[in-house]
């Protein structure tokens, strides 16, 4: 990824990102059972409809999950060379990174959507942050400090 121009590097990174946390999601938060996360994913959008629907909605959630995967690696990006902290320790980085996007989708996105305010569970919300810290975090912040070094 040494030559990729930042929008090549970004993509790449996105479809990193995007494929660990669906499949961190699918293996880890629904017992494999990848045809139903994805329904959910599209459910914000199409309501419960998506989740009485059949593969096309799956695939519906396929394309939603990576474009907001991707929009998280984007800002990241962004953000990289503006934000001094961002460039100190790619791991500590990524863990609040992760914690910022959780906070984002649970707290602001998800509940104008047709899924709404979940309910509030510990163990669940750990769950669901350590992934993102290491399927969306990690990647973002490792591929972009290696691009902006490279610069």
């Amino acid at each position: 990824m040494k030559n990729l121009s930042l929008w090549q590097t970004i993509l790449a990174t996105g479809l990193i990102a995007g494929t660990l946390d669906i499949l961190a999601a699918i293996f880890l938060l629904a017992n494999g059972q990848a045809i139903s996360i994805l329904k959910y994913v599209a459910s914000g959008a199409f309501g419960k409809a998506a989740l009485e629907g059949g593969n096309g909605m799956a695939l519906w959630g396929l394309l939603f999950h990576f474009i907001i995967a991707m929009s998280w690696v984007i800002l990241y990006f962004l953000a990289y060379p503006r934000i001094p902290f961002l460039k100190k320790n790619i791991f500590i980085s990524a863990v609040i990174y992760g914690i910022v996007v959780w906070s984002v989708m649970n707290l602001v996105v998800l509940p104008i959507t047709h899924i709404g305010l979940r309910p509030f569970n510990w163990l669940s919300v750990l769950k669901n942050m350590t992934i993102l810290c290491f399927c969306i975090g990690l990647p973002a912040a490792a591929f972009a400090q290696r691009f902006y070094q490279n610069k």
